[in-house]
């Protein structure tokens, strides 16, 4: 039996008891769309809209990456909130942003990214402004992300999969763009929320061409 419960933020709703049928049909539903977004968890399923906050730094963030790459001749495949999910596992979300990066060259041209064969996607971008109705790590987790940026209203942290053991820590850099830091990130996105937006992109593109860039992470075009 599917039972319902609400979640702190208004904008989140929980179901129980949910079949791996249901939580297909569901997206099969909303094919194309960009909200709701679902994520599943063996029964557990999340279904979230996202807040103009929320939104506003998912957009902004995912900006970052392609003006970050575009200046290091980084190429970048931006998925958005695309559906991952695994039967077997029976498990699956739809992040705010991702990124192919280091795999870009192994999922470039292809139509549909199969999540059984194809390697998830490198970096995951999680916004998360109110507290998660489900705790969305170990899934990521357990389908291979190997890293995160977690955005709350303070900071924003970089957690990447110890592969040892399975578990997200927080790192000081980002191994997928390792010109960003964690304090890098949190510093650019509350400049994105006093200045307008081309003030915003000239000033990143001007902090990137003023930093050491390390090796790139993904391929060089």
């Amino acid at each position: 039996m599917v039972t319902i419960a609400t979640a702190p933020a208004a904008q989140t709703l929980v179901l129980h008891n949910v079949s791996w049928a249901t939580y297909e049909a569901l997206l099969a539903d909303h094919t194309g769309s960009s909200a709701p977004r679902f994520t599943y968890d063996q029964g557990e399923l999340e279904i979230l809209s996202p807040t103009t906050e929320h939104e506003r730094d998912n957009r902004t963030l995912s900006s970052l990456v392609e003006i970050v790459a575009d200046e290091l001749a980084i190429d970048v495949l931006n998925v958005g909130s695309m559906t991952f999910k695994r039967e077997d596992l029976r498990k699956g979300f739809e992040p705010d942003s991702c990124f192919y990066i280091r795999h870009e060259a192994d999922v470039f041209g292809k139509r549909q990214i199969d999540t059984t064969v194809d390697p998830p996607p490198d970096l995951v971008i999680e916004i998360e402004v109110c507290h998660p109705a489900l705790a969305k790590l170990p899934i990521y987790a357990q389908l291979g992300v190997p890293e995160i940026w977690r955005v709350g209203r303070r900071r924003v942290a970089v957690l990447l999969l110890d592969p040892d053991t399975g578990a997200y820590a927080d790192s000081a850099v980002s191994k997928a763009l390792p010109l960003l830091s964690a304090d890098a990130l949190t510093r650019l996105l509350a400049d994105s929320r006093s200045l307008k937006r081309t003030a915003w992109t000239r000033a990143v593109r001007d902090w990137v061409r003023g930093q050491d860039p390390q090796p790139p992470a993904g391929g060089a075009r």
